[in-house]
């Protein structure tokens, strides 16, 4: 069941876009400007299909934050309780966020709005989007490229082992917000 929200709470609009793919996959959410960091990341896991399998960061101004065990050896901050709002502050409305140190997940996200939460609405939601996320380990955008030539060639020598690895079907081009938006309910219990 979705918690009714107080009209002075206030929600970011943000405009995700996974870097150095084309054509883009994007989305755009609706988050509670209180969020916490690993907040956001849970909820961007589920807006692209992954499993927070692996490490992450978020780059917002000069300073980078990830939930890594040897956070000073790569000169980052602790993700634990920073609030959305305090680090984007009334200046910052681009930042960054990468998922797998291995894979380098790069996206750009943008603040496109910041407004009063809409009391019977839930957050987070996801209000638009386009094209599938990449697979869990499929390395990278280099990977996934060729990932998605061989799946789209039955005559590709790797054709068939990729349609069983990713479990019989994959669809770059699908993205089912109706299914994400269940999956951001699930977050909310």
């Amino acid at each position: 069941m979705a918690t009714r929200r107080s009209t002075t709470a206030k929600i970011y609009t943000l405009r995700m876009e996974l870097e150095g793919i084309e054509p883009l996959i994007w989305r755009r959410l609706q988050v509670p400007a209180t969020s916490t960091l690993p907040r956001l990341h849970g909820v961007l896991q589920v807006v692209m299909g992954w499993t927070n399998s692996h490490l992450h960061s978020f780059r917002i101004g000069d300073r980078e934050y990830s939930n890594a065990e040897d956070l000073d050896e790569l000169n980052m901050l602790d993700v634990k309780g920073r609030k959305l709002d305090a680090l984007l502050g009334d200046t910052i409305r681009e930042f960054g966020y990468r998922y797998d140190f291995g894979d380098s997940w790069e996206h750009r996200i943008v603040v496109e709005s910041i407004a009063e939460a809409k009391p019977d609405w839930p957050y987070p939601l996801c209000v638009a989007g386009e094209r599938a996320g990449p697979p869990e380990d499929v390395g990278g955008v280099g990977g996934y490229q060729d990932f998605v030539a061989a799946i789209a060639n039955p005559g590709h020598e790797e054709h068939e082992n990729l349609l069983v690895w990713i479990g019989g079907a994959f669809d770059p081009g699908g993205f089912d917000i109706n299914s994400v938006n269940r999956e951001l309910r699930r977050l909310r219990m």
